[in-house]
């Protein structure tokens, strides 16, 4: 991989005005992409996943503010103009939202939206753009693409019109895709294939790749790193199998220790993660995690609370008091045990 990673996030910060106070749903995240390479972000509903990646497209809405950098190939976008911003979206960074129903024209034919973002960027020409989106749409495993193309997007299932959007994400070449929970509302069957599919078009083209959601089974051999965010703030980081394998951060292991196995018995409760997410408004001092953590100690609470540190290589903890590195014990949940 190259010495100048792709995407380089420092110190990131979201600020976002309720009537409520100011929330800071992403605080203080700093992480790299390389080129090639497949980065997985996991989290509860409600850790910030979804907020830092449209920071760092500069897609947040205008109550929001934002500090730090977010530096892709050489420049940071978050001092960008919004004219020079529109040259990067779609051309060298491209996103796939978790609703298709919602990102695609309701009223606008899939020709028109599948070739406009390669006529804006790439100038190529009607019929040229015409050709290359029914090899997207073929790349993409969507069956008939002539047929489609002419498809108004109610016209299509769930699973078709998430193509799609991926196709559109893929047709101007960006190195760099961020896949925002791009499964949410799809059955298990489509959902594999969307995910495979994902995985399988990174690696022909040698992209960078951001896939973001909640179930730790997505990202699980289909990244080559794991970053595990909790209430804003990265927990843990790694190689995706070293982290699965061995998680340091206690509410790795809880996530973990909450996902059913194959092992699970059949009418057994699933196993939960006590208490909730922190008032995002008025978070805890110290670890965030320490309320439903049952491992807390000297340290745990003290502000600003531990920081991102790497205790092996390439495998970094933000925790005062890091889990015995050892196979992950699924009997250790990281907070109380529910029936579910």
């Amino acid at each position: 991989m190259s010495a100048q990673p792709n995407l380089q996030v420092r110190n990131l910060h979201t600020y976002i005005r309720t009537e409520r106070g100011v929330v800071r749903a992403v605080d203080d995240v700093s992480f790299d992409v390389d080129r090639a390479q497949a980065l997985g972000v996991v989290g509860e509903s409600g850790s910030g996943k979804s907020v830092m990646a449209r920071a760092i497209m500069g897609l947040l809405p205008p109550r929001a503010g934002c500090s730090g950098e977010v530096i892709f190939r050489g420049s940071n976008i978050l001092a960008l103009s919004a004219k020079e911003k529109l040259d990067i979206w779609g051309k060298q960074i491209a996103m796939v939202f978790q609703d298709p129903g919602r990102s695609l024209n309701p009223v606008v034919r899939i020709d028109r939206q599948l070739t406009e973002g390669m006529r804006k960027h790439l100038g190529t020409s009607r019929s040229e753009a015409r050709t290359r989106a029914l090899e997207l749409l073929r790349e993409v495993g969507v069956p008939d693409p002539e047929r489609r193309l002419r498809n108004y997007p109610h016209e299509m299932s769930g699973g078709m019109r998430q193509r799609v959007m991926i196709a559109i994400a893929l047709a101007c070449e960006p190195d760099l895709l961020i896949a925002d929970e791009p499964t949410t509302a799809l059955d298990v069957t489509i959902q594999r294939q969307i995910l495979d599919l994902l995985r399988r078009v990174q690696r022909d083209r040698g992209m960078s790749l951001m896939l973001i959601s909640h179930d730790l089974s997505v990202v699980a051999g289909r990244t080559d790193r794991v970053s595990v965010m909790y209430a804003g703030r990265l927990a843990e980081s790694g190689a995706t199998r070293k982290v699965f394998a061995a998680p340091r951060h206690r509410y790795t292991r809880a996530l973990m220790a909450a996902t059913p196995t194959i092992e699970h018995q059949r009418y057994a409760p699933l196993r939960l993660i006590g208490g909730t997410l922190p008032d995002p408004a008025a978070p805890p001092p110290g670890c965030r995690f320490a309320p439903r953590c049952t491992h807390v100690g000297e340290g745990c609470r003290e502000a600003p609370g531990p920081a991102l540190t790497e205790i092996s290589a390439g495998h970094s903890v933000a925790c005062a008091h890091p889990a015995p590195e050892s196979v992950t014990d699924r009997s250790d949940s990281g907070g109380d045990i529910h029936g579910g």
